[in-house]
């Protein structure tokens, strides 16, 4: 029996990238920042969220491998974007946090974002932006459902 959730997931996907990349160039663009990859902005949102973390953690949080992590940091690092510090009593074990510059980084990329996004609702129709408003929880339910939640 065909539902149509199929064509509706399929349709859903091809949309999704091609927005986030748009909301990343413009929000690039128009807030004159570097070219941060995706995944360090992600990096960075998390820690923003949770505050300093072990990598190991981050990685699971994000769904990333942990080399992937430890490639991404190691990157940051040397773009001066989070610092790395030694756990008390462990000198093994790191946790990383943002830097002041990552912060006002994704301050603006953040500030950027909402700015484009609103600019570009504001040019829908009002049942356009109702429907876009009302979709926002079930996304978030999508999400949750996709990594486990």
């Amino acid at each position: 029996m065909d539902d149509g959730i199929i064509p509706t997931a399929g349709l859903l996907a091809h949309q999704l990238g091609p927005l986030r990349r748009a909301v990343l160039r413009a929000s690039r663009s128009a807030a004159d920042l570097p070219d941060i990859p995706e995944a360090q902005i992600e990096v960075m949102r998390s820690l923003a969220t949770t505050g300093e973390s072990a990598p190991s953690d981050l990685a699971d949080t994000l769904g990333l491998a942990r080399s992937t992590i430890s490639n991404l940091l190691s990157q940051m690092e040397r773009a001066e974007l989070i610092e790395r510090h030694l756990v008390a009593g462990d000198g093994r074990r790191t946790r990383v946090g943002l830097t002041p510059l990552a912060e006002t980084r994704l301050r603006a990329f953040d500030e950027s974002a909402a700015h484009i996004l609103a600019a570009a609702l504001r040019d829908l129709s009002a049942n356009d932006v109702a429907a876009i408003a009302t979709a926002l929880p079930a996304l978030d339910r999508l999400q949750h459902r996709i990594v486990g939640g």
